[in-house]
């Protein structure tokens, strides 16, 4: 395991506002890894990312940075580095968080999750239900 200090701030829950996602955008935020944790990070074959922002700031440590603010914004198309596998819950639509699940598992199939966790009554947002998404 290898850990990192993450501050959110609230803008990352805020639905987004854009009508392009490619002008959207997402708030700063920032992230702490040590040394140590940077180079298992580094040398794992595969890195799980549990939560969605410890996957923003696990590609941003692919990106040779370790520490600091970033306001990466993952939609799809963007080409994951870092990342082997995300454990997240189920976010609100029309936010970044949907946008990156979205990134990762592909559009198709991460609505095709979503349509079933409504039909299946799932709980949303941070409290709710989660999946992990290989």
């Amino acid at each position: 395991m290898a850990y990192v200090t993450l501050h959110v701030g609230l803008g990352t829950f805020q639905p987004l506002h854009a009508e392009r996602v490619e002008t959207g955008g997402c708030t700063r935020s920032g992230n702490w890894v040590s040394e140590e944790n940077a180079a298992k990070m580094r040398a794992a074959r595969r890195v799980v990312a549990v939560g969605y922002q410890r996957a923003d700031h696990r590609e941003r440590l692919g990106e040779g940075r370790m520490s600091g603010e970033t306001d990466i914004f993952i939609y799809p198309g963007y080409e994951f580095r870092g990342v082997g596998a995300l454990l997240t819950n189920f976010h609100l639509p029309r936010t970044s968080l949907l946008l990156l699940v979205c990134a990762f598992a592909g559009t198709e199939l991460a609505l095709a999750a979503y349509r079933h966790a409504v039909e299946m009554r799932y709980r949303f947002y941070s409290y709710g239900d989660c999946m992990l998404v290989v």
